[in-house]
């Protein structure tokens, strides 16, 4: 087999299902580390080895990972096939001291560059539509029109979900200023 073969059969056996949940977004996701066991059978019986490397690099002010995922022949290491994928850097994230955001943001361009390689396909994936919590878990009425639950006011709909995040209820400006 050599290397195109070998990444195509490798591509039609790999499974790496969603099994993660993350509770604060409630969504299902697969990590990097996922995808890399799902990987090892595969690749001991086609006879190939994946690396991942990571590069930083700055466009503009802000930092992004580089990271690329190459799978190489082990029987003719002249021969690999690559793909890299970018993640940039949140300035700051609640939390995180600098070297963790760096690790995280390194763990999803890796995730994604192995995406790409292994055509794994993220359509379904909450990763693409996930708010990550910066909206409400049950959000109000799908109308234009919201009402404080308080004072019976109409209010905007950016007004009405972030006080549904905040308070779990819809709040005029005012009425939210009287919750604290």
């Amino acid at each position: 087999m050599n290397i195109q073969e070998k990444l195509m059969h490798t591509q039609l056996r790999l499974k790496a299902p969603k099994s993660q949940f993350n509770k604060f977004g409630n969504y299902n996701y697969r990590s990097c580390e996922d995808i890399l066991e799902a990987l090892k059978p595969i690749l001991t019986e086609v006879k190939a080895i994946v690396t991942l490397k990571d590069k930083i690099i700055q466009i503009g002010n802000r930092f992004y990972v580089e990271a690329t995922a190459t799978i190489t022949d082990t029987e003719d290491t002249s021969s690999n096939i690559s793909v890299t994928a970018y993640a940039r850097e949140e300035e700051s994230k609640k939390g995180m001291d600098a070297s963790q955001i760096t690790g995280s943001v390194s763990s999803y361009a890796r995730k994604y560059a192995l995406n790409g390689l292994f055509c794994i396909d993220d359509t379904k994936d909450s990763d693409a539509t996930n708010k990550h919590g910066k909206e409400a878990t049950e959000t109000p009425k799908q109308e234009k029109k919201y009402k404080c639950k308080d004072c019976n006011t109409e209010t905007t709909e950016k007004v009405a979900k972030y006080s549904y995040n905040k308070y779990k209820k819809v709040l005029c400006v005012d009425c939210q200023k009287k919750q604290k």
